[in-house]
This record gives structure tokens, sequence and C-alpha cells, in this order.
């Protein structure tokens, strides 16, 4: 992973950071949407990107391996996230691993990562995030 990347990252105060063949895209939102938007919009800039994010728990990690990212760094990392990007072949790389990603409200665990205990399968998983992206708009 890129230094420069993740100093952006941090410096910058984004969410998230992708960058390849020279080019570096920055986002602001918090969770999975720009990553879930930017896999829909522009999944060939993904394949083979390096990925700098706050945070990545089990949807997010689903969205990268879909996107075949090489490599990504996340200050923060959910178990089940790790696995799944460990499984997809993704290089991973992150400042601490955590049991679960805590909600918005710190009450319990992050909504999408409950949503997602149904696989381990990336592909499986889409629907779930579609879901769950159409009833937060």
């Amino acid at each position: 992973m890129r230094n420069e990347l993740v100093e952006l990252l941090h410096e910058g105060h984004y969410s998230c950071v992708v960058g390849k063949d020279g080019e570096i895209r920055t986002y602001t939102r918090r969770g999975v949407i720009d990553l879930f938007e930017l896999y829909q919009s522009d999944s060939e800039f993904m394949e083979g990107a390096e990925v700098a994010d706050k945070v990545i728990g089990k949807g997010a990690a689903a969205v990268l391996a879909l996107g075949k990212v090489s490599e990504m760094w996340a200050d923060v990392l959910s178990e089940s996230a790790r696995r799944l990007l460990d499984g997809a072949g993704v290089k991973v790389e992150c400042g601490k691993v955590v049991p679960f990603i805590i909600n918005r409200t710190g009450t319990g665990r992050c909504p999408l990562e409950t949503a997602c205990d149904v696989s381990e399968e990336p592909e499986e998983l889409y629907p779930v995030i579609c879901d769950f992206v159409a009833q937060m708009k």
C-alpha cells in the first residue's frame, strides 16, 4: 500500500481514498455508499486499485472484493471483513482488527455487517448491500 494514500486519507480528513495508475479519487461520506457507487459506476477503475479507508466492515469488504481491488488499508477492519478479503486475494493492511464494526450510535453492531452474516461470498452479499443502500436513501 502506498503511504501516500493513507497520508491523504488522514491529512485530507477523507473517509476513503482510491488510487490507480496515478489517478487518485477522494470520498467523504460515511459507510459503504462511496465504494458502492464507485463499483456501480466505474468498476473498471476499481479493478487493481489501491484503497485506503477509515473503517471496513464485511459489506464494504464485499464491494472491494467484487471490484477486484489489489490492496487496501483500513484504520479499523472487522474480523469478518478480513476473512472475506483474504479469501478474495486482496492484500490487506490495517491499523486495528476488531470483532465487528460498531453502529453509529455505539449501541451495537453495524446494521450492514449484521445483514451480511448470511454469506461469505461477495456475489451473494451484493443484493443484500443493494437493499441496504436503497433503504438508506
